[in-house]
């Protein structure tokens, strides 16, 4: 579960605290991209990584740096360069009786800290919850994966693996992984043309010790309210996520998460009711946008938002193709477009 601390005021979950932080930031370091596991998944033993052979391709490396984010305990030091400037932060995971708790501190500007408490990653689809080592397999149909070669960030020797997006729906990444334990310590958020827009890095690694025991999921839910609304589209390979069951909605607010593996969007939409209101169009939040359309659903004006980190024409077109049950909108009826559950 995600909380966000601005000075001593709390921000409730969802796109209202991205925009009053002034944009919601990535820690590859500390915030998986997965869902949490289905209630009654199996815990996973983190000692059974060091009984593991050390991995020799980039699908295997990748695999590992999910678990490694998820099983060592550490403290770090970071820096995170954007279109907003340079921030700087200090980094922890530690893990009690199988619950993981991270947290995020900015130490320049704005005060702010970031904090998750929960369990380890999974995919969540249709199909119900896949196991990490099945999500390479997943992304090998959007993204080629490949080794190329390695450097020293942190002090550390590290490996360099290159995520090539196969399509203009989704952003590339440079990802660092510590070739001793597989902790990311470095990534580069690339643009639809290639481009850096962000870099995040591991400047101090502390000590990072491999947790002697299993961590557990944190309880959540599927995608399995009977939304009055529907995505028409979305792009290839994103699926429904299994959202903490404190974040699933709040006031009139319903939320709907999807991802393919490595980025994700969330979709918000509520009834306009005389509350203050975001400007139509894109709006830009640190690393991430956020499109924003006002549209009558159901009879009635009501608010959609769409964010992630994607390009912007994806999350306008997702916002555009958001419909009432019963109707079937153009963009839903395109021959490229992706039904989703």
């Amino acid at each position: 579960m995600w909380r966000w601390r601005k000075q001593s005021d709390r921000v409730r979950p969802g796109w209202t605290s991205c925009f009053l932080l002034a944009g919601c930031v990535a820690l590859p370091a500390l915030a998986q991209e997965d869902a949490s596991p289905a209630p009654g998944s199996e815990p996973f033993d983190c000692a059974s990584l060091a009984e593991r052979d050390a991995p020799s391709s980039a699908d295997a490396w990748f695999v590992r740096s999910r678990w490694a984010g998820h099983c060592y305990i550490f403290q770090a030091r970071a820096v995170r360069i954007g279109v907003d400037g340079v921030r700087t932060l200090a980094l922890s995971h530690d893990i009690s009786k199988g619950v993981e708790r991270e947290v995020a501190r900015f130490l320049d500007g704005p005060p702010a800290v970031h904090e998750r408490r929960g369990g380890a990653g999974r995919l969540s689809g249709a199909k119900g919850a896949v196991r990490l080592e099945s999500s390479a397999r997943h992304l090998e149909e959007l993204y080629r994966l490949r080794l190329a070669g390695e450097s020293r960030i942190a002090s550390r020797r590290a490996v360099r693996l290159e995520i090539e997006p196969l399509d203009d729906q989704r952003y590339g990444r440079r990802l660092w992984l510590d070739a001793s334990t597989a902790l990311p310590l470095k990534q580069v958020l690339l643009d639809e043309d290639g481009r850096a827009i962000e870099t995040f890095q591991i400047t101090e690694l502390q000590d990072p010790q491999l947790y002697q025991g299993k961590i557990e999921g944190e309880s959540g839910q599927a995608d399995q309210v009977e939304h009055s609304w529907r995505p028409g589209w979305l792009p290839a390979g994103f699926e429904p996520q299994i959202v903490a069951a404190s974040e699933v909605s709040h006031a009139n607010v319903e939320q709907r998460v999807y991802g393919d593996g490595l980025a994700t969007l969330s979709l918000f939409v509520e009834p306009v009711s005389g509350q203050q209101l975001l400007k139509p169009g894109v709006h830009r939040l640190g690393v991430s946008h956020a499109a924003v359309q006002h549209r009558e659903l159901g009879g009635r004006p009501r608010q959609v938002v769409v964010m992630g980190e994607l390009p912007p024409s994806v999350l306008q077109r997702v916002a555009k193709s958001v419909e009432w049950r019963g109707e079937r909108s153009a963009a839903a009826s395109s021959p490229d477009s992706a039904s989703p559950p």
